[in-house]
């Protein structure tokens, strides 16, 4: 009877907070969630023709690396190609689809030439943008609230993930802090 009633108290406990209405860029969900996982993540390769090819990366085009971050399932330690490096700013940004629906907070990563009318300079956390990047469906238009901001090299990669499945090609973006070398 305990473990019945504890169930109950559990199943209605998961379903209040599935009802909850916040339409806050709050922490609803961190950034290891995979809310985007059902949309392919795989692009055209196309980038802003106004970003900044990197002249020395530490991962040169063509070649491999790890991956050390978890941004979709799948990804934590599958081997990645190299297909772009470039110079720019990465946000880390909190945004509600065009479309509506629940918040996607803490994604990494749109860049500053994904930014519609970008300012010269690199926006602060607090700051809300309208994002060019596609890299997701209901993303582009979207207004976003920046989280954090980092000036580094991003690398669009191809990987087959860790998972199975279909290979994941031109992935926008991952951070060299992200990648480590094959060994």
């Amino acid at each position: 009877m305990k473990k019945q009633l504890f169930l109950l108290v559990v199943a209605a406990a998961f379903s209040l907070s599935a009802c909850s209405n916040d339409n806050s860029y709050g922490n609803q969900m961190s950034s290891n969630d995979t809310q985007m996982e059902h949309n392919s993540h795989s692009s055209s390769g196309e980038v802003p023709k106004d970003l900044r090819v990197a002249e020395n990366p530490t991962y040169k085009v063509g070649s491999e690396a790890v991956i050390q971050t978890d941004h979709m399932e799948g990804m934590k330690g599958a081997i990645a190609t190299i297909v772009g490096a470039y110079e720019t700013t990465a946000y880390n940004v909190s945004y509600r689809p065009t479309t509506g629906g629940q918040p996607v907070t803490n994604h990494k990563w749109i860049i500053h030439e994904e930014i519609k009318e970008a300012d010269d300079i690199s926006y602060q956390p607090g700051s809300e943008v309208i994002m060019e990047a596609d890299h997701i469906k209901d993303m582009k238009g979207a207004t976003a609230q920046i989280n954090s901001t980092e000036k580094t090299t991003v690398y669009m990669i191809n990987y087959k993930p860790t998972t199975g499945g279909d290979e994941v090609k031109n992935h926008k973006w991952v951070t060299e802090d992200e990648l480590s070398p094959v060994k």
